[in-house]
């Protein structure tokens, strides 16, 4: 959908209350949040709700997705889930249409004795956190979801753990935020710029500044890359590349009703199915800097786990391939809050969102929207802020 005509300010020439520095999913959200709040807002992004948002397979998976240790992350990720509904109704309204969210639950199947018996503990962990979980054996994950191959083992059903459509929802958003006032600037930003110890804005790749009274830093895995930015305030996200595949059906292949999560050899695969019958397949997890090369072994790998889960996805025709560039931190959470370093005030940081991104939508977005207008933010967000990162001291020099 096309964002609604309206005369665009010239950016350079406007100062606002906040410029959001990233147009995927997090700051999109952002920008159509603070304006809902009645704030002047502009986004800077050559090519909004594209990036890793873009290449995103829409999961929504807080359950399927726990892990050990990340308890903490667990309540953030379980609070924005319940965010969801009102949060897609909302933005469903406001662009007009439906924008794919679908209480379609997961399963995750097991494909192996060895599969098996990760799945069983994952299982209990899940029960020790009294999450909403149902174990199943093979017989029981076939019956759930027909498309499953005949040889799985044995299954977990997380009736909560939904989806969206991804592309459809950057879509929606972009409309919204325009509809809501906000100004898409589609340069590049390049400089922070500061004065007196404040942000003052950013700079562009056309030389031009965009003035604003509070910058949000919401560019995913290139948030780090801005130059200007003080000392200490440098988030700490990296890239990591997730190698991905679209496939539309064939008369063949049944379509799914739920997503799919595959325990493979003790890899992970994801099958996503959308309305249409065609499925999202992911992802590799890999360090590979700001390298977004789609190869032949990660096709080849996620084909072939996929298959040993839904055998169906081989008659599918490959639509696409693609690379994203996740943006993970050292904790793999997310750093959402106002930078507290000198000189740089107005600064505020909304990133490292990693494999989470959209499912933290909503509550960062309400997150985003309550500290640039000096409210409070939703309680679970706070541990999250960027201080959790502060450098330590340096230490003294050895003697001589």
């Amino acid at each position: 959908m096309t964002a609604p005509a309206r005369p665009v300010p010239d950016p350079a020439a406007t100062r606002y209350d906040a410029v959001v520095v990233g147009g995927g999913v997090i700051g999109l959200s952002a920008a159509w949040s603070c304006a809902a709040r009645g704030l002047s807002v502009a986004v800077v992004d050559p090519r909004p709700g594209h990036g890793a948002s873009w290449a995103a397979a829409g999961m929504l998976a807080p359950v399927s997705e726990v892990r050990y240790g990340e308890e903490a992350l667990l309540e953030l990720n379980l609070a924005s889930a319940r965010r969801w509904p009102a949060f897609a109704a909302e933005l469903s309204e406001a662009a007009g249409h439906d924008i794919g969210y679908w209480r379609c639950g997961t399963l995750i199947a097991a494909v192996d004795d060895d599969d098996r018996a990760w799945s069983r503990e994952l299982f209990e962990f899940q029960c020790e956190l009294g999450l909403d979980v149902t174990w199943l054996t093979g017989r029981g994950a076939r019956d759930l979801e027909p498309a499953v191959a005949p040889g799985v083992r044995a299954g977990i059903w997380v009736d909560d753990d939904h989806q969206v459509h991804n592309r459809v929802l950057l879509g929606a958003l972009e409309y919204a935020a325009v509809r809501a006032g906000v100004t898409m600037v589609r340069h590049g930003a390049t400089r922070l710029e500061t004065a007196g110890g404040a942000v003052r804005g950013v700079g562009l790749d056309d030389g031009s500044v965009v003035s604003a009274g509070a910058v949000v830093l919401a560019a995913g895995c290139w948030s780090a890359q801005l130059a200007g930015l003080p000392p200490g305030a440098v988030p700490a996200v990296r890239p990591v590349k997730g190698q991905i595949m679209r496939l539309t059906p064939t008369e063949q292949a049944p379509h799914l009703t739920r997503t799919v999560r595959g325990v493979v050899q003790g890899a992970s695969v994801y099958v996503v199915p959308r309305h249409d019958g065609s499925v999202v397949v992911g992802a590799t997890v890999e360090e590979r800097g700001f390298d977004t090369d789609v190869t032949a072994g990660a096709v080849y790998e996620l084909l072939r786990d996929a298959h040993r889960v839904v055998p169906a996805v081989t008659e599918m025709v490959v639509d696409e391939t693609g690379a994203g560039l996740r943006p993970g931190s050292p904790d793999n959470a997310p750093i959402v809050g106002p930078s507290a370093v000198p000189g740089a005030g107005g600064l505020v940081l909304a990133t490292g969102h990693y494999r989470n991104g959209i499912l933290l939508a909503p509550v960062t977005a309400a997150a985003v929207a309550a500290y640039v207008a000096g409210d409070v933010p939703p309680p679970e967000i706070v541990p999250f802020g960027p201080d959790r990162f502060a450098p330590a001291s340096a230490p003294a020099p050895a003697p001589a």
